[in-house]
């Protein structure tokens, strides 16, 4: 249950915006005038308050600047943060992104004690398919492994062979060595790597809620309207991929504009990677016909203070559950790191 706190609320003074000044000036163009006196405050609360916790605090790319630039340690993608949170030697992790990340935390971090500003911080994807929807697709293709997205809960990840991210779905899948694998759930994202390997994938009906509705006028719009490259994350229906100049993970994007360093770019994903990239790129204009992750923006600065007030929202994973969720998580891990699986 998602109990509020009663907490006092920081104020900001004139003192606060002289130490914050350089942060300030690089969030200028990414924050509306008006908010930053809000959110400083709180950035401050929090940077005190998890120093003496000796905290660390994880931040993915769909957070909203101020947390992302302003709070966080450690910022990536899904496969960044898994990464960060199996080498982690904080005995605190507070985990800004959706519940199924840091539960990926925890299993790959078990003996940390692993936090969430809001419980209720979910995923269209993660509820799309349960643990006993895995057991009967294993019934149905006996024999055939199953990779199972990142983007799922601990129960599905322990029914699955493999894990594996947006960055690295097309190698796990090859590297189970079968002619087929049941890949889950997104379908928009296993038809595409279905087009990147002569691996046979079955594939689940699930989709990410702020992916899915995205269309292909608007992708033509964009390139048409503002002359600008149009990048797309693979979570998006086939057609608007098919429009798109590039096509790839959060951090496949970073990538390309850092080797293309286009005068315009459309990015065709949540807004608030967006946001994040135009702080590593001023230089390049972004156009954003872009949707907002309901779950994402459930995190914000003042519950993340009282998540690191009075230490609440644990993420705890039962450890049968865990042991066998993070076998599929290594395997990927290993994947990435070019072992044999």
């Amino acid at each position: 249950m998602n109990t509020p706190v009663d907490l006092p609320r920081p104020q900001w003074s004139e003192q606060l915006e002289r130490d914050y000044s350089e942060l300030g000036q690089s969030l200028e163009h990414l924050l509306p005038c008006l908010e930053w006196p809000l959110h400083l405050p709180w950035i401050d609360a929090i940077r005190r308050l998890k120093a003496q916790r000796g905290a660390v605090i994880m931040a993915h790319s769909y957070q909203a600047p101020e947390i992302f630039h302003g709070v966080a340690d450690v910022t990536g993608d899904s496969l960044a943060l898994a990464q960060a949170a199996a080498t982690c030697d904080a005995e605190l992790i507070v985990f800004c992104g959706v519940h199924f990340m840091a539960e990926t935390a925890k299993i790959l971090a078990p003996q940390r004690t692993v936090l969430i500003p809001d419980l209720d911080a979910g995923c269209s994807l993660a509820s799309s398919i349960t643990a006993a929807d895995v057991r009967r697709l294993r019934a149905e293709h006996p024999g055939v492994p199953v990779v199972s997205y990142v983007n799922t809960s601990a129960e599905v990840k322990a029914e699955s062979d493999a894990c594996c991210t947006s960055a690295n779905a097309v190698q796990v899948v090859e590297a189970m060595g079968c002619d087929k694998v049941i890949f889950i759930p997104d379908r928009f994202l296993g038809a595409h790597v279905a087009g990147q390997t002569g691996v046979e994938l079955i594939l689940w009906h699930g989709a990410c809620e702020v992916h899915e509705t995205f269309t292909a006028q608007q992708v033509r719009h964009a390139r048409e309207r503002f002359n600008a490259c149009v990048i797309a994350h693979p979570e998006c229906p086939p057609d608007v991929l098919a429009e798109a100049d590039f096509v790839g993970s959060t951090s496949a994007m970073g990538r390309w504009l850092e080797r293309e360093q286009p005068q315009r770019v459309a990015l065709i994903t949540e807004c608030s990677m967006a946001d994040n990239l135009q702080a590593q790129f001023p230089a390049i204009e972004f156009v954003r016909p872009c949707n907002l992750c309901p779950h994402m923006k459930r995190i914000t600065l003042p519950n993340i203070y009282g998540c690191l007030s009075v230490l609440r929202h644990e993420v705890l994973v039962d450890e049968e559950v865990a042991g066998r969720a993070r076998k599929a998580l290594e395997r990927m891990l290993a994947v990435g790191r070019g072992e044999r699986v």
